[in-house]
């Protein structure tokens, strides 16, 4: 086993667990640290796959804005922890019970009685995937028309919100 898979192993593991903690938590705060830390693994683990642009965006995009925008509205509504309500047992928590086992079984049947080989999809290299050129030849290459129909809608809501902010005031 070489050095970055275990240091894929590693990141995959604390993503997961992060993930689920951040789920499982009732404080709000702490659970959008949860998720920065997340976010924050998602891009060591772009940066192993070599897709230097993704993880850059990754932190500054999601992990620097969208986070930020997220602990103001929660300090702003002031949200505190929420109470723990009593376990009750009944008849959807039973077949919710159910049907993740037996999603969990399949998974496993799928792994352990995987055929064959792994299938060869013939793509760009991969050193190449990833990267600031490549993702600038698909945003202005093939993708030209919906990227900037995305960019043309951002626009819209953008001044959707300030005409409707001015409004009020």
């Amino acid at each position: 086993m070489t050095a970055e898979s275990l240091v894929f192993f590693f990141l995959a593991a604390f993503a997961a667990t992060t993930a689920v903690l951040m789920i499982l938590e009732r404080s709000p705060l702490v659970s959008a640290i949860y998720l920065i830390a997340n976010f924050f693994a998602l891009a060591a683990l772009y940066l192993l796959l070599r897709a230097q642009l993704l993880a850059v965006l990754q932190v500054i995009v999601y992990t620097g804005a969208i986070m930020v925008l997220v602990i103001f509205v929660i300090m702003l509504l002031n949200l505190g922890d929420e109470p723990h309500p009593r376990v009750r047992l009944d008849l959807r928590t039973g077949v919710t019970v159910v049907l993740a086992a037996g999603l969990l079984a399949e998974i496993v049947i799928a792994v352990v009685t995987r055929g064959g080989g792994v299938p060869r999809v013939q793509g760009p290299p991969a050193e190449t995937l990833g990267t600031v050129e490549s993702m600038g030849d698909a945003l202005f290459g093939k993708f030209l028309l919906p990227f900037e129909i995305s960019s043309l809608l951002l626009l819209a809501a953008i001044l959707g919100a300030v005409v409707l902010a001015r409004r009020r005031g």
